[in-house]
C-alpha cells in the first residue's frame, strides 16, 4: 500500500458492493488521483499520508448511486402539471413547454439537477433529453458522471429539426466527447411509439458502429403496448427483437407492460433495464414485474425519470419505493430484499449503462464515486443491518460527502464548486417565464 494518498476516507462502515458484497465495519478508503487506490481496515492505514480527510465519524461509505434514467433539465417543469395520464401530461403540457426551451435554459436546468443528486449522493446518470450538448457541458462542469444522448423522434426537434440532422448531431456528440473522463454519449431514440421502425434500426446500427448505449423507452404504459400491438402485430419488446434492435448494449426504460415472452426475449438478447417506480406510480403506468426480471437475471437499474413526473431526484427515495412498492404488489415482503435494491441502485445500475468497470463499487483501480453517509440521527439510530438502513431508513439529505472521480464536490452538506444560489435563482427565473407565456 502506498504510504500517500490525495484523499482518505475513514472511520466508516464500508459497503464495497463488490462481488463478494464485503462489508467492512471500521474501513477506509485511499483515493490516488482519479482511482480508488486501497480499500480495507481503517487500522491498515494510520501510516497513510493524505492530502485531504474525510472522517465518516462512524457512518456509512458506500459508492455512489447510479440514475439510470432521468431528464436532467426538467427540473425546470417540476410540479408544472401534475395529478395527470401521461398522455395527456407530455401532449398538453410537457411538449408545449420543452418548444420554448434553448441551450442555456438546458444548460440552467441541468445544474440545479447536478446540485440535486451531488447533494443526494447520486454520482452518475443516464440523461435523454433535447439540447443534450448543454447537459453533457453542464455535467462536465458540475463534475458528474453521466451517460447522455440527444432524444430521437419522427416529428421535427426544437433542437436539430428534422430527423436526419438529428443522426447528424448524435454523430456529433459522439465525436466531440470521445474518451472523456465523465460523459459517455448514448444514441436514444425516444420510444417505439415516437419512431418509425427506420428511425429504430438506424439508431440502432449507429449505437453498434460506434459501440455506445442505445437507450429508449419501452412498453411504459397500456396504450402504448396496445398502439403498436395494432400498427405492428406484436408488444413493444417483440417489434423491437423483429428489428434487430435489441441486444446488450440497449437500456430500456420502465418496461411496466411486458408478458412472458417480452420477457424471455429481454433475458435472451441480455438487455438492460431501468425500473422507474415512483414515476410510473404517479402516471398510473402500472408496476413493472421486476421482481420476475432480476429472478430472470436481467440486469435492472433504478432511475427516478424527470423532475416533473417524480417530483424529485431523490434515489434513496426510489429504493424505499421501489423495495415496498413490490412486496405490496406480490403480497410477498421477501421479494425486494435490501441487498438486491441496494445493488440495483449501485452495481446493477453501472452495468445497466455499460460503466461497471469503472464505477458502481469500491474496489481497488475503480473511479472514486464515493458518497459518505452521516448515521448520527434519530431516524438512523440504532443500526443493525446498514443495507436496511440504506433502502428502508436513509434519505438523500443523510448524505454528507459527495466524491466523484476522486474530487470531493460536496463535503459537510456544503457544494465545494457550483454556486447553489445562482443556480436557483436562473431556474425560478426561466419558471417565470414559462408560466407567462
Amino acid at each position: 500500500m502506498s504510504t500517500t494518498a490525495d484523499l482518505l476516507i475513514t472511520n466508516g462502515i464500508v459497503m464495497t458492493m463488490d462481488p463478494l458484497d464485503r462489508v467492512i465495519k471500521n474501513g477506509a478508503v485511499a483515493v490516488c488521483g482519479e482511482m480508488i487506490a486501497a480499500v480495507g481496515p481503517a487500522t491498515a492505514f494510520g501510516s497513510i499520508d493524505a492530502k485531504e480527510t474525510i472522517d465518516a465519524a462512524g457512518g456509512i461509505i458506500m459508492p455512489g448511486l447510479v440514475n439510470t434514467h432521468t431528464h436532467a433539465a426538467m427540473t425546470l417543469f417540476r410540479g408544472l402539471a401534475d395529478d395527470l395520464p401521461l398522455m395527456t401530461w407530455l401532449n398538453a403540457h410537457i411538449f408545449p413547454a420543452e418548444a420554448l426551451l434553448d441551450p442555456d435554459k438546458v444548460h440552467a436546468g441541468t445544474l440545479l439537477a447536478c446540485a440535486e443528486m451531488i447533494l443526494s449522493g447520486t454520482t452518475c446518470f443516464c440523461d435523454m433529453y433535447l439540447f443534450e450538448d448543454a447537459v453533457a457541458r453542464a455535467a462536465k462542469s458540475a463534475g458528474m458522471r453521466a451517460v447522455v444522448g440527444e432524444v430521437l423522434y419522427d416529428f421535427p426537434s426544437p433542437n436539430y429539426g428534422p430527423i436526419q440532422k438529428g443522426f447528424d448531431f448524435t454523430r456529433g456528440l459522439i465525436d466531440a466527447w470521445q474518451d472523456d473522463p465523465l460523459v459517455t454519449i448514448a444514441v436514444e431514440p425516444h420510444s417505439p411509439y415516437l419512431c418509425t421502425p427506420d428511425l429504430l434500426t438506424e439508431a440502432a446500427d449507429i449505437a453498434r458502429e460506434h459501440r455506445v448505449p442505445l437507450v429508449t423507452h419501452l412498453s411504459e404504459t397500456h396504450k402504448e403496448v396496445n398502439d403498436i400491438r395494432e400498427k405492428y402485430g406484436t408488444t413493444p419488446v417483440g417489434h423491437l427483437a423483429d428489428l434487430g434492435v435489441l441486444g446488450a448494449n440497449l437500456l430500456a426504460c420502465h418496461c411496466v407492460v411486458i408478458s412472458d415472452a417480452d420477457m424471455d426475449l429481454l433475458e435472451q438478447y441480455a438487455v438492460k433495464v431501468s425500473h422507474n417506480p415512483e414515476s410510473n406510480m404517479k402516471l398510473a403506468s402500472g408496476i413493472s414485474p421486476v421482481t420476475l426480471l432480476v429472478e430472470r437475471g436481467v440486469c435492472t437499474g433504478l432511475g427516478t425519470d424527470g423532475c416533473s413526473s417524480n417530483n424529485n431526484l431523490d434515489l434513496f427515495a426510489e429504493m424505499d419505493m421501489a423495495a415496498k412498492l413490490h412486496k405490496v404488489s406480490r403480497l410477498d415482503p421477501t421479494v425486494m430484499d435490501a441487498a438486491t435494491v441496494l445493488r440495483m441502485a449501485t452495481i446493477d445500475g453501472a452495468r445497466a449503462l455499460g460503466l461497471d468497470g469503472i464505477t458502481g463499487s469500491i474496489e481497488s483501480g475503480k473511479k472514486a464515486d464515493i458518497i459518505v453517509i452521516d448515521t448520527r440521527k434519530p431516524h438512523l439510530t440504532p443500526m443493525y443491518h446498514p443495507a436496511s438502513h440504506l433502502v428502508y431508513a436513509v434519505g438523500g439529505s443523510d448524505v454528507c460527502a459527495t466524491v466523484i472521480n476522486g474530487r470531493v464536490l460536496m463535503k459537510n452538506r456544503r457544494l465545494m464548486h457550483m454556486d447553489l444560489k445562482k443556480i436557483m435563482a436562473d431556474a425560478r427565473q426561466i419558471a417565470e417565464a414559462i408560466r407567462e407565456h
